[in-house]
């Protein structure tokens, strides 16, 4: 069994070893506004690492920049809910939302041109505070100051009313950003309510205040409601302690008695403070400006956001069958395969590793019960590096033959994952269709996309299978990663769409982006180059190294055209920082003898591409569920996950003169920066010297990591 108490959770508590006591706690670098300008997307409110509880303020909704709930430019609030997506380019979850209120409310929520048009109200920032696992805000329109803390199931509501005022919360559960099925809310005791809203899933709560619930009280507009709870009177602030769960009220109450009874709201705080600098802790930095330290800190809390947990304190959760179940493992949301299986999900099972092999186990759940398919996210079939990757780095925490055979059933049998699989397999990659004058929007296979990522998700299940002794599914597998190639045009130098005939897509515009013809959320040249399993292949695929150096350079350098379109910004040259299809191209120069130029584009990302524009609170795009920031994490100390599924990384010039990490398992790596420069003239680890770029996992658990450098 896992321990249930927050402060027991393994993961999060082992701090790591730092031989100089910090200045101040390193929760005091995160800056929770970066992200929440231009296309970041980010959460932002009160939790704690992976909870089930995301708890912050809910903005009205105006453009596809308010997914997450919140642009740095509004300032209206509709309600405090308690679940939330970060950084993603779909809408948002708002579930269980409430307010604090006071006066006559009305059911609608209003307009911002509006004032009085419905229950919002407009905050200021020079009220707002947020630090992980808190946040404060004054709500203008009812002069109620709010305050928000959580557990990992459990929210904690502190409201200071003005002097005089019937003390009430509005419970809106009719809506939420997905469909609401059906919802529930009854008194409960003398001073507590419960009840629950049902969209793709259902969420149950159980509340206490510190006061009396005197009644609930209906607001309707023909067929649509919400409820208004009504406090009797109390000294100072009310506080609230909602505790949820998935399975059932009766769980979200023991959800509520184990995490939250008998604890202050300075109590619970204080813990998510805690918690958060338990975190942060494992990777402590030397070095650097404050400027670089700030950015770090706050990348690498909203690296941790995201999966969010599913399962109760006794062990219990609903699987994807509506059955509750207790297996013995934590359960999870999926992850955002694509495109977190770039890094984020290594960065996780490096640093949590219990959680990472959770997550493996609660996919290899789902996927089991689901037609015998791994899941996937949106796009590709990205669990395969995730799977093998975690693997190979040592982590046996999960039933790895379990997920073998689901990964391996993804890249065999054509299904959810893998659409067109029998024809990859026949062909050697996947047709277009035959669409006349297509545009950005255009629905059609993403053929380029999908198969030079079907060609890696190949190469990590055929490593997989070497490791577990499966030599005949391995050959195959391997002999299918280099179909990648039958995509390359000699006379573009580029990938290019086929169509089932064979003939090249005619005509061809290198430079127009699209979102699923050809290509998924790209245009060919940020498509270019991806071969992270055979950089060596795909260079052979020019007529010369120089001839690859020189496509190379036209990337980085052929001007961005203007096009206007979500999930592309950021850029140099055709370069997109701020979509992930690309992030690995940086490094290509490597492979050619020129990696100053591969740490100038490097350097030149982790300075301009995060914490943008006036304010220093936008990033070149949205953070995916933390794969932007995972990306700035892994570069700022020196290392990248080049192949995610390889147990080895590519070593890069870190920000900082020297770096302690603490690993989840108990292994502890120090990487350290030997010179002024950004020209790599040497590595060493454990005294050794490193031949060639990468470094393995192994090596880095044995020895000092050191990086030598000339200013030439």
């Amino acid at each position: 069994m896992k321990p249930k108490h927050l402060l027991s959770l393994s993961v999060l508590l082992i701090s790591a070893a730092c031989s100089q006591p910090e200045q101040k706690p390193l929760t005091q670098y995160v800056d929770m506004y970066i992200g929440t300008g231009g296309h970041g997307h980010v959460f932002m409110g009160a939790n704690v690492p992976f909870g089930a509880v995301q708890l912050g303020p809910t903005s009205i909704p105006q453009s596809w920049d308010w997914v997450s709930g919140y642009h740095i430019s509004d300032t209206t609030v509709i309600g405090f809910s308690h679940t939330h997506l970060n950084g993603t380019g779909i809408g948002d979850l708002f579930d269980v939302t409430v307010m604090p209120v006071v006066g006559q409310v009305t059911y609608a929520r209003g307009t911002e041109d509006d004032p009085q048009s419905g229950l919002w109200s407009y905050f200021s920032r020079k009220n707002e505070k947020a630090r992980p696992g808190y946040y404060a805000t004054r709500l203008d329109r009812y002069g109620v100051d709010a305050e928000l803390t959580s557990t990992l199931r459990c929210a904690f509501h502190k409201y200071t009313y003005p002097a005089g005022a019937q003390a009430a919360l509005l419970a809106d559960l009719q809506r939420s950003n997905e469909h609401v099925r059906a919802w529930d809310i009854r008194k409960e005791g003398d001073n507590a309510f419960a009840g629950w809203q049902q969209t793709g899933e259902k969420m149950y709560f159980y509340a206490m205040a510190d006061r009396p619930v005197t009644g609930i009280e209906p607001v309707a507009e023909g067929d649509r409601e919400i409820r208004i709870v009504r406090f009797g009177d109390g000294d100072g602030p009310v506080e609230l302690r909602i505790g949820f769960s998935f399975v059932s009220e009766e769980n979200a109450r023991k959800n509520l008695e184990a995490e939250m009874l008998g604890r202050s709201f300075a109590d619970v705080r204080s813990e998510a403070t805690a918690v958060w600098n338990d975190l942060l802790g494992r990777i402590r930095v030397e070095g650097g400006t404050e400027r670089e330290k700030g950015l770090f800190y706050s990348c690498l809390y909203r690296s941790f956001l995201w999966p969010a947990l599913r399962s109760d304190v006794n062990g219990e959760f609903t699987d994807v069958d509506g059955k509750v179940i207790n297996p013995g493992f934590r359960y999870y949301t999926g992850p955002s395969y694509w495109d977190d299986y770039r890094n984020k999900l290594i960065l996780l099972g490096m640093l949590a590793p219990d959680v990472a092999a959770d997550v493996i186990s609660s996919d290899v759940d789902k996927g089991e019960k689901r037609g015998g398919f791994m899941p996937t996210f949106f796009h590709g079939d990205h669990a395969s590096a995730f799977v093998a990757g975690t693997y190979l780095r040592g982590n046996r925490g999960f039933d790895v033959n379990r997920a073998y055979n689901l990964v391996l059933r993804n890249a065999t049998v054509q299904g959810p994952s893998r659409p067109w699989l029998d024809e990859y397999v026949a062909k050697g990659y996947i047709s277009e269709m035959d669409v006349e004058n297509p545009v950005t929007w255009t629905v059609c296979k993403a053929a380029v996309t999908k198969t030079l990522e079907d060609s890696y998700d190949d190469y990590a299940v055929a490593l997989l299978a070497d490791a577990l002794g499966d030599k005949e599914n391995r050959d195959m597998l391997m002999k299918r990663t280099s179909n990648y190639k039958n995509l390359f045009d000699p006379s573009t130098g580029l990938m290019r769409g086929r169509l089932e005939n064979g003939e090249w897509i005619t005509p061809f515009d290198d430079q127009y982006p699209y979102y699923e013809y050809m290509y998924r959320e790209a245009n060919a040249w940020q498509q270019a180059f991806f071969a992270p399993h055979d950089t060596e292949g795909l260079i052979g695929l020019f007529p010369s190294r120089e001839a690859f150096g020189e496509q190379l350079d036209k990337l980085f350098s052929i001007p961005w055209k203007g096009y206007e379109v979500d999930n592309l910004s950021g850029f140099i040259g055709q370069y997109c920082h701020g979509n992930q299809p690309d992030h690995g191209f940086p490094y290509l120069y490597y492979f050619i003898g020129r990696q100053e130029r591969s740490q100038e584009l490097l350097d030149h990302i982790l300075d301009r591409f995060y914490g943008m524009g006036p304010e220093g609170l936008a990033l070149s795009g949205m953070d995916d569920a933390g794969e932007m920031s995972s990306w700035y994490v892994f570069n700022a100390i020196g290392l990248y996950t080049y192949s995610p599924a390889d147990p080895e990384y590519i070593v890069t010039v870190p920000l900082f003169d020297k770096v302690q990490v603490a690993l989840g398992d108990g292994n502890r790596w120090t990487i350290r920066h030997d010179g002024q420069g950004r020209k790599i003239t040497g590595i060493t680890c454990g005294g050794k010297p490193v031949d060639g770029w990468f470094v393995s996992h192994d090596a880095l658990n044995k020895g000092e990591l050191v990086i030598s450098t000339s200013e030439e």
